[in-house]
């Protein structure tokens, strides 16, 4: 776990709401219920002065929302980049966490280890590893995906629809995700024809 001494000073509530979410903070470093005895940045997720009841929530860089009371000394509090204050240990952002979908095509078991490999040389050994794996026989035809709201009425009209992407594989839409109150249409792809008359 890599960590580094910053120079913090302890925040009040009545600091905290003085600041906006542009303002860089430390919080405990706690992930999904795994304590750990140092901090991470992190950021309000709304202006301080909005919260209200003295509890405030706090988003870390590592996407992490926490919720803190500033004024209770059982807690680990919210601390501020202070020369004058004491020494905390801080998380340090060591990395990104890639979640990746491979297109081989005519992919085969030996084309992937060797996809594997040249990610472990370029990147080293003990820093690309697999998570999950799952194979699946990608189908040789494109679809159209639309988008349209996830209560739409059996007759309305066509025009409602939003057309989101082109020329996609489907495996591709597992990967994505419609936007709020919206679902997916996906299509047999259509080419477009442009019949506009030309002189």
């Amino acid at each position: 776990m890599n960590t580094e001494k910053v120079t913090a000073r302890r925040l009040t509530a009545e600091e905290l709401t003085g600041l906006s979410p542009q303002d860089e903070i430390f919080v405990s470093a706690e992930m999904d219920g795994l304590p750990l005895d140092c901090y991470a940045p992190a950021s309000l997720t709304e202006p301080g002065k909005n919260f209200e009841g003295g509890s405030f929530t706090a988003r870390t860089i590592f996407g992490q929302e926490i919720r803190v009371l500033p004024d209770n000394a059982e807690e680990p509090g919210v601390w501020v980049a202070d020369k004058t204050g004491e020494e905390i240990e801080v998380l340090q952002n060591a990395g990104v966490l890639l979640n990746l979908a491979l297109f081989v095509p005519n992919g085969s078991k030996e084309s992937l280890e060797s996809l594997y490999s040249a990610a472990r040389d370029a990147f080293g050994a003990g820093i690309v590893q697999r998570w999950s794996e799952q194979v699946i026989t990608v189908p040789d035809v494109k679809v159209d995906l639309f988008e349209e709201p996830a209560r739409a009425r059996k007759n309305a009209s066509g025009q409602i629809r939003d057309r989101r992407a082109l020329d996609i594989y489907p495996t591709r839409v597992r990967f994505m995700e419609p936007s709020d109150g919206w679902k997916f249409i996906v299509e047999p792809h259509k080419e477009v024809i442009d019949e506009t008359p030309t002189i």
